[in-house]
Protein backbone atom coordinates (compact mmCIF):
# COMPACT_ATOMS: atom_id res chain seq x y z
CA UNK A 1 0.00 0.00 0.00
CA UNK A 2 3.07 2.32 0.92
CA UNK A 3 4.70 1.77 -2.33
CA UNK A 4 1.47 2.39 -4.37
CA UNK A 5 1.07 5.71 -2.98
CA UNK A 6 4.99 6.90 -3.43
CA UNK A 7 4.56 5.91 -7.33
CA UNK A 8 1.34 7.52 -7.86
CA UNK A 9 3.07 10.88 -6.16
CA UNK A 10 6.11 10.15 -8.29
CA UNK A 11 3.84 10.15 -11.72
CA UNK A 12 1.37 12.99 -10.31
CA UNK A 13 4.89 14.86 -10.06
CA UNK A 14 5.91 13.40 -13.52
CA UNK A 15 2.31 14.96 -15.20
CA UNK A 16 3.49 18.20 -13.35
CA UNK A 17 6.67 18.51 -14.14
CA UNK A 18 5.72 17.80 -18.06
CA UNK A 19 2.90 19.80 -18.20
CA UNK A 20 4.74 23.10 -16.82
CA UNK A 21 8.12 21.94 -19.17
CA UNK A 22 5.66 22.61 -22.02
CA UNK A 23 3.65 25.69 -20.95
CA UNK A 24 7.29 27.37 -20.66
CA UNK A 25 8.52 26.60 -23.21
CA UNK A 26 5.67 25.70 -26.80
CA UNK A 27 3.93 29.18 -26.86
CA UNK A 28 1.73 30.61 -30.03
CA UNK A 29 1.10 34.01 -30.17
CA UNK A 30 -1.35 35.50 -32.72
CA UNK A 31 -0.77 38.89 -35.25
CA UNK A 32 -2.58 41.70 -33.92
CA UNK A 33 -3.13 43.47 -37.42
CA UNK A 34 -4.41 46.78 -35.67
CA UNK A 35 -0.92 47.55 -34.57
CA UNK A 36 0.91 45.85 -36.79
CA UNK A 37 2.56 47.28 -39.87
CA UNK A 38 4.08 46.51 -43.73
CA UNK A 39 4.93 48.62 -45.97
CA UNK A 40 6.33 48.77 -49.28
CA UNK A 41 8.50 51.37 -50.80
CA UNK A 42 9.54 51.84 -54.24
CA UNK A 43 10.65 54.13 -57.23
CA UNK A 44 8.97 55.17 -60.34
CA UNK A 45 10.45 57.27 -63.25
CA UNK A 46 8.49 60.23 -61.66
CA UNK A 47 8.68 59.73 -58.18
CA UNK A 48 9.05 57.23 -54.87
CA UNK A 49 6.02 55.62 -54.07
CA UNK A 50 4.44 53.44 -51.54
CA UNK A 51 1.87 51.14 -50.13
CA UNK A 52 0.43 49.49 -47.28
CA UNK A 53 -0.98 46.44 -46.01
CA UNK A 54 -4.34 46.97 -44.25
CA UNK A 55 -5.10 43.59 -43.70
CA UNK A 56 -2.96 40.31 -42.28
CA UNK A 57 -2.38 37.59 -40.32
CA UNK A 58 -0.66 35.02 -38.54
CA UNK A 59 1.38 33.33 -35.89
CA UNK A 60 4.99 32.28 -33.81
CA UNK A 61 5.53 30.10 -31.87
CA UNK A 62 8.54 29.36 -29.91
CA UNK A 63 10.81 25.95 -28.74
CA UNK A 64 11.99 28.59 -25.52
CA UNK A 65 10.45 32.40 -25.11
CA UNK A 66 13.33 33.12 -22.91
CA UNK A 67 16.16 32.60 -25.55
CA UNK A 68 14.17 34.04 -28.22
CA UNK A 69 14.07 30.62 -30.35
CA UNK A 70 11.62 30.54 -32.78
CA UNK A 71 9.89 27.22 -33.96
CA UNK A 72 7.28 28.87 -36.82
CA UNK A 73 6.42 31.84 -37.98
CA UNK A 74 3.31 32.25 -40.59
CA UNK A 75 1.98 35.25 -42.22
CA UNK A 76 -0.69 36.04 -44.57
CA UNK A 77 -1.57 39.39 -46.33
CA UNK A 78 -4.37 39.95 -48.41
CA UNK A 79 -2.79 40.92 -51.83
CA UNK A 80 -6.27 43.54 -52.31
CA UNK A 81 -5.64 45.28 -48.85
CA UNK A 82 -1.85 46.86 -50.25
CA UNK A 83 -3.29 50.36 -50.45
CA UNK A 84 -1.61 53.14 -52.13
CA UNK A 85 -4.02 56.28 -51.25
CA UNK A 86 -4.02 56.46 -54.95
CA UNK A 87 -7.00 54.13 -56.96
CA UNK A 88 -5.10 53.94 -60.10
CA UNK A 89 -2.11 53.01 -58.83
CA UNK A 90 -3.74 50.19 -56.93
CA UNK A 91 -5.49 48.73 -59.58
CA UNK A 92 -2.08 48.27 -61.50
CA UNK A 93 -0.40 46.69 -58.23
CA UNK A 94 -3.11 44.09 -58.01
CA UNK A 95 -3.10 43.22 -61.74
CA UNK A 96 0.70 43.27 -61.63
CA UNK A 97 0.02 40.66 -58.60
CA UNK A 98 -2.76 38.97 -60.24
CA UNK A 99 -4.94 39.20 -57.32
CA UNK A 100 -7.45 37.79 -59.41
CA UNK A 101 -6.06 34.35 -59.21
CA UNK A 102 -3.19 34.99 -56.23
CA UNK A 103 -5.36 36.30 -52.95
CA UNK A 104 -2.89 36.18 -50.60
CA UNK A 105 0.94 37.29 -50.08
CA UNK A 106 2.78 34.53 -47.60
CA UNK A 107 5.52 34.36 -45.36
CA UNK A 108 6.91 30.74 -43.31
CA UNK A 109 9.78 30.28 -41.64
CA UNK A 110 11.69 27.17 -42.61
CA UNK A 111 14.88 27.75 -40.37
CA UNK A 112 16.48 30.11 -37.76
CA UNK A 113 20.19 30.12 -38.46
CA UNK A 114 21.24 32.47 -35.88
CA UNK A 115 19.63 34.00 -33.08
CA UNK A 116 21.75 36.77 -30.56
CA UNK A 117 20.59 37.76 -27.25
CA UNK A 118 21.04 41.88 -27.28
CA UNK A 119 20.11 41.76 -23.06
CA UNK A 120 16.30 42.95 -21.89
CA UNK A 121 14.45 40.60 -24.05
CA UNK A 122 15.93 41.46 -27.36
CA UNK A 123 17.18 39.40 -30.03
CA UNK A 124 19.04 39.45 -33.81
CA UNK A 125 17.42 37.09 -35.65
CA UNK A 126 19.45 35.51 -39.26
CA UNK A 127 16.44 33.16 -40.94
CA UNK A 128 15.70 31.65 -43.87
CA UNK A 129 11.91 30.81 -45.03
CA UNK A 130 9.58 30.90 -48.10
CA UNK A 131 8.01 33.97 -49.90
CA UNK A 132 5.07 33.84 -52.06
CA UNK A 133 4.12 36.35 -54.67
CA UNK A 134 1.62 36.20 -57.35
CA UNK A 135 1.92 32.49 -57.23
CA UNK A 136 5.64 31.79 -57.08
CA UNK A 137 7.64 30.71 -53.90
CA UNK A 138 10.98 31.66 -53.53
CA UNK A 139 13.43 31.05 -50.15
CA UNK A 140 14.46 34.26 -48.86
CA UNK A 141 17.08 35.62 -45.94
CA UNK A 142 15.50 37.37 -43.69
CA UNK A 143 17.58 39.67 -40.71
CA UNK A 144 14.63 40.91 -37.84
CA UNK A 145 15.02 42.41 -34.29
CA UNK A 146 12.70 39.76 -32.19
CA UNK A 147 11.51 42.05 -29.00
CA UNK A 148 9.64 40.45 -25.93
CA UNK A 149 8.32 41.62 -23.33
CA UNK A 150 5.58 40.69 -20.54
CA UNK A 151 2.64 40.25 -23.14
CA UNK A 152 3.40 40.97 -26.76
CA UNK A 153 6.06 40.13 -29.36
CA UNK A 154 7.35 42.32 -32.12
CA UNK A 155 9.29 41.88 -34.57
CA UNK A 156 10.68 44.83 -36.69
CA UNK A 157 12.80 44.69 -39.92
CA UNK A 158 13.05 45.07 -43.61
CA UNK A 159 13.82 43.40 -46.89
CA UNK A 160 15.18 44.91 -50.58
CA UNK A 161 13.21 42.27 -53.42
CA UNK A 162 13.17 42.79 -56.81
CA UNK A 163 9.71 41.93 -58.46
CA UNK A 164 11.23 40.34 -61.31
CA UNK A 165 12.31 37.32 -59.52
CA UNK A 166 8.17 36.90 -58.38
CA UNK A 167 7.99 37.07 -62.26
CA UNK A 168 5.89 40.38 -61.49
CA UNK A 169 6.25 42.94 -64.32
CA UNK A 170 7.21 46.27 -62.56
CA UNK A 171 4.06 48.25 -63.07
CA UNK A 172 3.61 50.83 -65.73
CA UNK A 173 1.13 53.89 -66.20
CA UNK A 174 0.31 56.41 -69.13
CA UNK A 175 0.63 53.95 -71.77
CA UNK A 176 4.26 52.71 -70.48
CA UNK A 177 5.35 56.17 -70.28
CA UNK A 178 5.87 55.95 -66.33
CA UNK A 179 7.84 52.93 -64.98
CA UNK A 180 8.49 51.57 -61.47
CA UNK A 181 11.80 50.15 -60.25
CA UNK A 182 12.22 46.95 -60.24
CA UNK A 183 13.48 46.25 -56.61
CA UNK A 184 11.16 47.26 -53.91
CA UNK A 185 11.63 47.54 -49.95
CA UNK A 186 9.64 45.75 -47.18
CA UNK A 187 9.41 47.47 -44.10
CA UNK A 188 7.93 45.87 -41.45
CA UNK A 189 6.60 45.91 -37.48
CA UNK A 190 4.74 43.02 -36.72
CA UNK A 191 2.76 42.44 -33.42
CA UNK A 192 2.38 39.40 -31.85
CA UNK A 193 -0.33 38.61 -28.41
Amino acid sequence: MKTHKISTRILSLIILLIVTFNLTQAQEFKLLKEESSLKIMGTSSIHDWHEVAEDQSGKINFNNLETGQIEKININIVAESLKSGKRGMDKNTYKALKTDKYKTISFQLTEVKKTISKDNGVFDVNAIGDLTIAGVKKTISLDFTLSVTDSKIKLTGEKKIKMTEFNIEPPTALFGTITTGDEITVEFSTIFK
